[in-house]
């Protein structure tokens, strides 16, 4: 019970009897023991929040390039990661022939991320050929599985192959362009996986069953393109599923051809009307003369060619062709391949670049014919060639078509020679109407004048594809007789 009463000054004042604060005494306990359990609750809550990843569970990941089921001499990548606590230690071996090879064996003080290595097979002591495992064993830094970390034991089965595809040369060219074309017929073992021909940083693939009776053999239509020094040569490659090459150097004489070199001066006219508007970016068109004509004819025309690249590398793998190629009729050449063109404005130099192709001129909105039977592989705009149409003949080998004013095809569209695909006009880089003309290997630009001529197909194409060898087709170009006497007399 409480009693009431004042204190001599007039304050108000209470009693509390024993019974309350036995009370007040037992509340303030428990509420120091909730306290103490919210505290206890968060402590726990936050140390599991700091340990729970030291116990993920997720263990390291083995990556392999290349991911075959055949190895050769060439170089084997093994990467080992762990995207969680990190590699605490690995252990990679190979074994061929009942002999087990260590690779690696490593232990990490401070876990790791990712551990990379690169072995070369044929430096593996003991490597044989015939089956072979390759096996890892990966631990993590985890704390899970009673602190002993994640384990991945990772094993593959593999063949070990170290020997090389066989190739074999059967007809040649004696002769190429400097920037045109050979023709090469091999042959190679089964095994190979990929053939043809690199020169520089080129590669040009070879097809199988294109030789008439000669299903194993390989045709390959190669350049020696003219932006390769003139002393580099021509390698045959073959190599097999393990990765495995034979080269063979091929022996041929260059003929040199003298491309032009020619100075364009540009005018203010010229700038407004036909680079401005190729320039896509409206704050970039407000710069110098030489800023937007570099613009174009640098970094735009890098962009189409990369896209005529892109296009011309996708080639159908049988010969849509027949005999020589056609120039536009009635037309005349007006510029040639590979001219070295310098660009000034108020006689200084601003640019330069490499004419791919032939400009062709007759007459206004003139009927571009195909060149010769093929497939479309391209129509539409291309940015400093205009309107253009690319045509897909097989083996490797394409025509280009642009500065159209129209189309008269369709990508996928099968033309024959002559057929009609568009009219010539002035779009694009084009200060008149007229057509560019272009031929391509491989997304490389070759030298246009052999297609257009017979004798060159008679003597370098038709009779490797008519499945002779090289011996064979020298002896039948070698003069008769009848006609060594005609010419002394």
């Amino acid at each position: 019970m409480v009693q009431r009463g004042e204190a001599p000054t007039g304050t108000p004042f209470t009693l509390e009897s024993p019974a309350m604060s036995t009370f007040e005494s037992h509340r303030a306990g428990r509420a120091a023991i909730v306290v103490v359990l919210v505290l206890l609750v968060a402590g726990l809550a936050a140390g599991g929040y700091y340990l729970w990843p030291r116990f993920e569970s997720d263990a390291p990941q083995v990556r392999l390039t290349p991911d075959s089921d055949v190895m050769g001499l060439g170089t084997l990548e093994i990467a080992v990661s762990d995207a969680g606590r990190g590699l605490k230690s690995l252990a990679i071996t190979l074994s061929t022939g009942g002999t087990e090879a260590s690779i690696a064996a490593e232990q990490y003080a401070t876990p790791v991320g990712e551990k990379k290595f690169s072995v070369p097979l044929a430096k593996v002591k003991g490597i044989k050929e015939g089956p072979a495992t390759l096996r890892v064993v990966a631990r993590d830094a985890s704390l899970s599985n009673f602190f002993k970390g994640n384990e991945t034991a990772w094993q593959k089965s593999l063949t070990i192959d170290l020997t090389p595809p066989v190739v074999e040369l059967i007809a040649d060219d004696r002769y190429v362009n400097f920037g045109g074309v050979g023709a090469l017929v091999y042959r190679t073992s089964a095994d190979t996986a990929r053939s043809g021909v690199r020169i520089g940083k080129h590669f040009f693939p070879g097809f199988p069953g294109q030789i008439k009776d000669k299903a194993d053999h390989h045709f390959v239509l190669f350049a020696h393109p003219y932006d390769t020094p003139q002393d580099a040569r021509a390698v045959l490659v073959a190599t097999d599923k393990a990765g495995n090459t034979r080269e063979l150097p091929l022996v041929y004489e260059l003929k040199n051809v003298n491309y032009r070199k020619s100075s364009i001066a540009i005018t203010d006219n010229f700038l407004q009307a036909k680079v401005v508007p190729l320039v896509a970016d409206a704050a970039a068109r407000q710069g110098s003369p030489k800023d937007v004509f570099v613009a174009v004819n640098e970094r735009l025309r890098k962009d189409n060619e990369e896209k005529i690249t892109a296009v011309t590398t996708k080639a159908s793998p049988s010969m849509l062709w027949k005999g020589a190629f056609i120039q536009l009729s009635n037309s005349k050449v007006e510029a040639n391949f590979a001219d070295h063109r310098t660009y000034t404005y108020n006689g200084e130099v601003i640019s330069t670049s490499y004419h791919l192709g032939y400009d062709l001129s007759v007459t206004k909105r003139y009927p571009v014919e195909a060149a010769n039977s093929g497939s479309v592989a391209f129509v539409g705009d291309l940015g400093i060639y205009g309107n253009t149409v690319i045509l897909d003949h097989g083996l490797g080998l394409f025509t280009l078509y642009s500065h159209l004013s129209s189309f008269e095809v369709k990508v996928g569209e099968t033309v024959q020679q002559r057929q009609v695909v568009g009219k010539t006009g002035e779009t694009g880089l084009a200060a008149g109407d007229h057509l560019h003309y272009g031929v391509y290997l491989n997304g490389i630009a070759v030298l246009p004048v052999e297609w257009w001529d017979p004798k060159w197909i008679t003597d370098n194409i038709a009779p490797k594809l008519e499945g002779r060898g090289s011996e064979e087709i020298a002896v039948s170009q070698q003069p008769s007789r009848a006609a060594v006497r005609k010419r002394r007399k």
